[in-house]
């Protein structure tokens, strides 16, 4: 039976949820994680993709097919749930990756893989945004924060321990049971979601907007492209380059001018009105050009400088992933009990900055520790925005635009990676090149060729090369290391700014004053059903 009665998750008034939530969440929990999860694993297993399957000079494409789908199908779930309704969209978006999940297992050669991999990257673009919107559905924003912990666990989690699942089933069972992980679990969150959600069915009046939906699409995919591709597989100034910037350009602006008419607009322009919304999907761009950052280059740096094993590249990111998981609870829990969140994009922006310039001050000399506590700063910052900004983006619109907000935010943040993947990349690699050719000579030349390539040496690759040119290149990524971080200081200003004109709107939905006589205008018609 479904129910739409006002408070709908009555059980946020006690302050406890009941049973039948508590599963729901279990199950958008492991649908997180499999969206995240997905490319730590895959990245530790490529080398024995590539030796099974051929295709090396495809390889890049894996990942990127993956990315571009996600991406350009990220707004159009979010509208979809928005128009059709969420339970359904959700629960489709889960059966389009399991079914590219065993299709990329499947694969017989590197075509069908990058193929298969698209399929899996459009329901991906689907699960973070039905995740959040779902959540959005169930628990009122006052009550949300308690939840920022769980997310920041399982994001935590994915990060650490996708390199050594990764590892380990590949080892063990082979790389095609890096895809075929995903079945069990997907059918588990499938099973539950079916199950005990329920949410209001929606019946659209208007047609999807179609001409919007494919502008957006081009757009989004020439900006990752040219991210992707910039620097690397093409020169910055290249013909290709800027036939796919004027693209990207062109059919941005026209989606823009079709928005202002559509009547049903993929992704409505006036949620942009609110300052706040603004201001998160801003801040939400920033925090993920940095973090992605420090998380390509700082398992580099320590492999490549520190000697550590490539097989542990997860776990040295742990002080700076354990300190985002407890602040993240902490602000939780102050959101949810005080209503009060402003304080939390400030500190975050002082922090994200502070972390990244003691980041910036690493080179040869620098302990584990000393690094460990740097890399702790900076969690500590982005723990104070991660699921803040998802929480504001949510709390600033109507609730008829929940999921376009979601995936909205979720979008900055996915196109926030890719600038700064590539951007910081770009300027790691022309750092390395120079001081290779600076430091040693015809030997630098030669290291610096293998890592404009892979752009990774690891502990056991260095331990072949000759004294002098092991030297250059530890230096040479130390100097790399030194000017990303630099830079991803810089563009973290942006955030403290930004967080200096938030609006402190109360948080919609059941505080602690709530009840069914005054209900919050942001409470869900929404049920889960006993179990």
């Amino acid at each position: 039976m479904t129910e739409t009665r006002p408070a709908a998750v009555g059980a946020a008034d006690t302050g406890k949820q009941p049973r039948s939530v508590r599963v729901v969440l279990l199950a958008l929990m492991i649908a997180m994680m499999l969206a995240m999860l997905d490319n730590m694993i895959i990245g530790t297993a490529m080398p024995t993709i590539v030796g099974e399957l051929g295709g090396l000079e495809h390889l890049s494409w894996v990942v990127t097919a993956y990315t571009l789908a996600t991406a350009a199908s990220t707004p159009i779930w979010g509208k979809i749930g928005d128009m059709y309704g969420r339970k359904g969209s959700f629960m489709t978006s889960i059966v389009l990756f399991l079914i590219g999940s065993a299709l990329s297992g499947m694969a017989q050669d590197m075509g069908q893989l990058i193929g298969f991999r698209a399929v899996q990257g459009l329901g991906a673009g689907g699960l973070m945004v039905g995740v959040m919107a779902i959540i959005g559905d169930l628990i009122p924003p006052r009550e949300r924060g308690r939840y920022q912990g769980m997310m920041a666990a399982v994001m935590a989690l994915a990060m650490i321990g996708g390199p050594l699942v990764g590892g380990t089933i590949t080892d063990n069972w082979g790389w095609r049971w890096a895809f075929y992980i995903n079945l069990p679990l997907g059918a588990v969150a499938l099973v539950a979601i079916s199950v005990v959600l329920h949410l209001p069915k929606k019946l659209a009046q208007t047609r999807i907007d179609y001409l919007g939906a494919g502008l957006l699409t081009v757009g989004i995919t020439a900006i990752v492209l040219v991210t992707t591709w910039g620097g690397t597989e093409y020169a910055w100034t290249s013909a290709r380059i800027m036939e796919l910037t004027a693209i990207g350009v062109v059919a941005l602006v026209g989606f823009v001018l079709w928005e202002k008419r559509a009547a049903e607009p993929i992704l409505p322009l006036h949620i942009f009105r609110s300052r706040n919304f603004t201001l998160m999907a801003v801040i939400g761009f920033v925090t993920g050009f940095v973090m992605f950052g420090a998380v390509l280059f700082l398992p580099l740096y320590q492999q490549s400088v520190q000697g550590a094993s490539a097989t542990n590249s997860g776990i040295l990111l742990l002080p700076m992933l354990g300190a985002m998981l407890v602040t993240s609870m902490v602000a939780g829990r102050v959101t949810t009990s005080t209503g009060r969140y402003k304080v939390f994009p400030l500190v975050g922006g002082v922090l994200l900055v502070v972390g990244l310039g003691l980041l910036s001050l690493m080179d040869t000399e620098t302990s584990r520790l000393t690094s460990g506590l740097s890399m702790a700063v900076l969690g500590l910052g982005m723990g104070c925005l991660m699921q803040i900004t998802m929480l504001v983006a949510q709390n600033s619109v109507e609730m008829k635009d929940i999921g376009v907000a979601s995936s909205s935010a979720t979008l900055f943040r996915t196109l926030g990676s890719s600038f700064g993947v590539a951007i910081m990349g770009a300027l790691f690699n022309h750092r390395v090149q120079d001081v290779m050719a600076e430091r040693a000579g015809a030997a630098g030349s030669q290291v610096g060729q293998v890592t404009e390539q892979s752009a990774q040496l690891d502990a056991a690759s260095l331990a072949k090369l000759p004294a002098a040119a092991r030297e250059a290149y530890q230096h040479a990524v130390s100097s790399g290391t030194h000017g990303a971080f630099l830079l991803g200081a810089c563009v973290a200003v942006v955030v403290l700014v930004a967080a200096f004109f938030v609006k402190e709107v109360p948080l919609k939905g059941a505080g602690p004053k709530a009840t069914d006589e005054d209900p919050s205008p942001a409470a869900p018609a929404a049920v889960a059903e006993p179990v």
